[in-house]
């Protein structure tokens, strides 16, 4: 295959859905040599923030001198942004040549009788074979969905978990308590491994740590309690951290602190068992890190943002953030959800500071909610509201009616993210 073709093929693959189970990737991975059983990994599981912490780690690492692979899902810009290594996307050459091994191997499981991989299956082995190939000292893997049988969970060669903000979310598939939940998430941790844990509700707390007594894990605990001196801000923020001082972040948002501290409590971590991070080399990377769609500022006159809070957890802390830094200012928003999470508690939550909203579908997605039925919603309580039926729509729209000072939100599903981002360099450069 050339990539064009890897791409269709890829493509293709996501007919077979998702499903959760760890069979059929053990079966692929197997045919393909198990290339992860050559890598070392620090292995991200939770319900928020999972990307901020995997974007901190990574570029720490690297400013260490470590070459880090990297797997992230959704992407937001290109395809080729979910694995990475140091920051650089996997060729283009390189996807079309192992998706084509990878492809070969799936034909012979079809022959056999056996289940078509799932496309986040194809994809993680595909981002498996590549981080062998670049010899990566390490791999920062991000799970897909929950974590006790997600496909990322086959590795066990872990040597750190990292488990970021737990909260109700999937319910129905993870589980229906908080508990269940946790447990769920609590999944991907190994025997005798190292774990890093914000500190959790008390539910998901003890659950964590049952689980740590149980695989004889040693359990480090990020306290935001611990983080003193914050200084908050929309383009830099810092704090202190036990015994680091005025350390300087660039992503926006207050719940960048937790995020942070965790990282920051994992690189402790890290250097006990062994790795060599210098406090420079933290300070650094903590402030080089980008993560876009986390409360990213897209544009200043007016402040454009875009961040994916598709859960009621972060919906809160994004209401907190819009408090914090916007205070006394006008805000009008684009909204796009998938129809299976909470989007009345999203929309509860968040509309009521706005002064004017648009509602769009997410496109390419059968999970999306329709405009018109989440406009329902919003109009409970903001009246004013309206339905665009294009993202390139909503953008015009949200520009004519904002002011220079006023603040324009595109929030809900990461999975329209970049479309907003195209759509507002597409309108200012036609200056419409």
């Amino acid at each position: 295959m050339d990539y064009r073709e890897a791409r269709v093929y890829l493509e293709n693959a996501a007919k077979y859905g998702s499903v959760l189970g760890l069979d059929n990737m053990r079966e692929l991975l197997r045919r393909l040599g198990n290339p992860q059983d050559d890598l070392k990994f620090i292995h991200i599981s939770g319900t928020n923030g999972k990307g901020s912490v995997l974007a901190y780690l990574s570029t720490v690492l690297k400013e260490s001198g470590y070459r880090v692979g990297r797997y992230i899902s959704p992407t937001l810009f290109s395809y080729r942004e979910r694995i990475q290594v140091n920051e650089e996307y996997i060729e283009k050459e390189a996807l079309a040549r192992l998706t084509t091994r990878i492809a070969k191997a799936v034909e012979r499981m079809q022959e056999e009788g056996k289940t078509h991989p799932t496309v986040f299956e194809i994809e993680t082995a595909l981002g498996f074979l590549y981080f062998r190939e670049k010899a990566c000292d390490l791999v920062v893997l991000e799970t897909g969905l929950g974590g006790l049988e997600d496909a990322t969970n086959v590795v066990k060669t872990t040597v750190m978990e990292v488990i970021t903000s737990i909260s109700m979310d999937h319910m129905g598939i993870l589980g229906n308590t908080l508990a269940e939940i946790a447990a769920n998430k609590a999944g991907i941790i190994k025997p005798q491994t190292a774990v890093v844990s914000v500190r959790q509700h008390p539910e998901a707390m003890e659950v964590i740590e049952t689980v740590c007594r149980r695989e004889e894990c040693r359990l480090f605990v990020a306290d935001t309690g611990q983080a003193s001196a914050i200084r908050y801000g929309w383009e830099t923020q810092s704090f202190h951290y036990k015994e680091y001082e005025n350390l300087k972040i660039s992503l926006g948002g207050a719940y960048q602190i937790e995020n942070a501290a965790l990282a920051v409590e994992a690189v402790r971590t890290l250097n006990k068992l062994g790795y060599s991070i210098m406090e420079e080399q933290l300070r650094r990377g903590l402030e080089k890190t980008r993560w876009r769609g986390r409360f990213t500022v897209l544009s200043k006159e007016p402040v454009f943002i875009i961040d994916g809070a598709h859960n009621r957890d972060a919906a809160k802390t994004l209401r907190k953030s819009l408090e914090l830094y916007f205070t006394n200012r006008r805000l009008f928003y684009i909204m796009g959800v998938f129809k299976d999470k909470e989007y009345q508690e999203i929309v509860k939550i968040t509309v009521p500071l706005s002064e004017h909203g648009i509602t769009i579908e997410t496109p390419g997605n059968d999970r999306a909610l329709p405009a018109e039925e989440l406009l329902k919603e919003v109009k409970k309580y903001q009246p004013s509201s309206e339905k665009a039926e294009s993202i390139a729509e909503a953008v015009k729209k949200s520009l004519k009616m904002a002011d220079k000072e006023d603040v324009i939100l595109a929030f809900g599903s990461l999975s329209f993210l970049g479309e907003v981002t195209k759509a507002l360099d597409t309108v200012r450069s036609t200056d419409i």
